[in-house]
């Protein structure tokens, strides 16, 4: 009896020992599912800026998937589509030299398409106080002017700018996503498409004639009259604001808080040469003043179209080129079919990092347009002027220093913004042998 008894138990053991494993094992990946949603969300109110990172995971067991809802990875707003553009090796060109030439694909930029996206959004958070403390503790532009009572969004504020496109559709479209208006002067012999998309974006346009920094009527000190003149305007409300990219510090920050960094870890810590044109100067100076200290053999290189006098200055120490003399300027401003870059003046963006520049490079027009042609024709790449200008700098130095070195440079927008005016000049696409890179190697 005892023995029946015993055999009897350890059958009803043995049946519920069974019966416990698999409920268990149908249970269990719900229960996994739940600890690793619950930790997350521990996770993300420890660290609120986790949800702007995307972080690679190995999950070979199989518990998370991308369609299960404790997996998610997303950005604040348009704005958080900014910064951490890739680094692209442009494979023709490096085959050609030999070297590694790289470039940061700044028309990757989520907002306007253009590293201007970075110095935007530093405006709109910032504010200039002199030495203000608010440019460290708040390096965004329109963010330092709000924590500074300057501006308040959703309130009628207007932002004012003077730009010749860029700038101003990274500022239009951040002014958007804030709620702010934006109100851009520019040249009228600009690529018509900038304004065009400037409307698009809402902001309102004022296309003015290109003229000296020193005469009031430059779209620079319009956009500047236009903001201090607002509070007097009883027609308009909320408060006037000037963003004035190329003098405030904010905008090369920008480039030393962001660009700087992330080409630093992106190349992992190697690189020979950077270079870099100058529109502000904002670029080439913020990420020299990161990389030098780190790279002290780095060599920053400005590349330079023509029409403009910064390659002089670096190389000669004197503002002037052949193509200001007078009766040989056909156009008011720099004489380039390159928009973007070119300057005839010193501004405090590149007065910051001017010291840490080596070297410049002259780009012509042909040379440009004849690069621009060859990055579609071989490697699919459709840029605009200031890149193609960057390129051929690239192309130059590496021809020059040879085989085995790394060299590092921009590309600052796409090509559509340019079809009026410099694609217009270059003309269509007709093949790979149409052009050859020894036309713009000066050896």
């Amino acid at each position: 009896m005892d023995s029946n008894h015993a055999r009897l138990y350890i059958g009803l053991a043995f049946t519920a020992g069974i019966l416990l494993t698999l409920g268990f094992k149908d249970a269990y990946p719900d229960l996994e599912r739940r600890f690793r949603r619950a930790r997350s969300h521990r996770d993300s109110e420890a660290d609120e800026t986790r949800d702007t990172s995307i972080r690679f995971e190995d999950n070979n067991d199989g518990a998370v998937h991308p369609q299960d809802p404790s997996f998610s990875s997303f950005v604040n707003g348009i704005e958080g589509t900014i910064g951490h553009t890739p680094l692209i090796k442009i494979k023709s060109l490096s085959e050609a030299t030999g070297c590694e030439i790289l470039a940061k694909a700044e028309f990757l930029n989520g907002a306007g398409g253009s590293p201007k996206d970075r110095v935007a959004l530093a405006i709109i958070n910032s504010v200039r106080y002199g030495t203000s403390t608010l440019s460290v503790l708040y390096p965004s532009l329109l963010v330092q002017a709000e924590v500074a009572g300057l501006i308040t969004p959703n309130s009628g504020d207007t932002i004012y700018e003077g730009t010749v496109g860029s700038t101003g559709i990274s500022l239009a479209t951040i002014c958007r996503a804030r709620g702010y208006h934006a109100h851009i002067c520019m040249p009228d012999d600009q690529a018509h498409e900038k304004s065009s998309l400037l409307l698009k974006l809402g902001a309102t346009v004022e296309r003015v004639r290109p003229a000296s920094i020193v005469d009031k009527d430059h779209f620079v000190n319009r956009a500047k009259q236009l903001a201090q003149s607002h509070a007097s305007e009883p027609s308009k409300s909320g408060k006037g604001y000037f963003a004035d990219q190329f003098e405030t510090d904010a905008n090369w920050r920008a480039h030393f808080d962001g660009t700087g960094p992330e080409i630093f870890k992106q190349a992992g810590g190697r690189l020979d040469v950077f270079i870099a044109g100058a529109g502000t100067g904002g670029t080439i100076s913020g990420v020299a003043m990161y990389l030098k200290p780190r790279l002290p053999k780095l060599q920053i290189v400005l590349a330079d179209p023509q029409g403009s006098g910064l390659f002089n200055k670096i190389k000669h120490g004197v503002m002037f080129n052949l193509k200001e003399s007078e009766g040989t300027r056909r156009r008011h401003q720099v004489d380039t079919i390159v928009e973007g870059i070119g300057l005839n003046r010193l501004t405090s963006n590149l007065n910051a990092g001017r010291h840490l520049i080596d070297d410049a490079i002259k780009v012509s027009d042909s040379e440009a347009a004849t690069m621009a042609t060859w990055l579609v024709e071989r490697d699919g790449i459709f840029v605009g002027s200031s890149s193609a200008v960057n390129c051929v700098a690239a192309l130059q130095m590496a021809r020059g220093m040879g085989p085995g070195h790394r060299i590092i440079t921009v590309l600052c927008d796409s090509g559509s913004r340019h079809l009026s005016k410099f694609w217009a000049e270059v003309g269509g696409i007709r093949g790979k042998s149409s052009c050859s890179l020894d036309e713009i190697a000066k050896l």
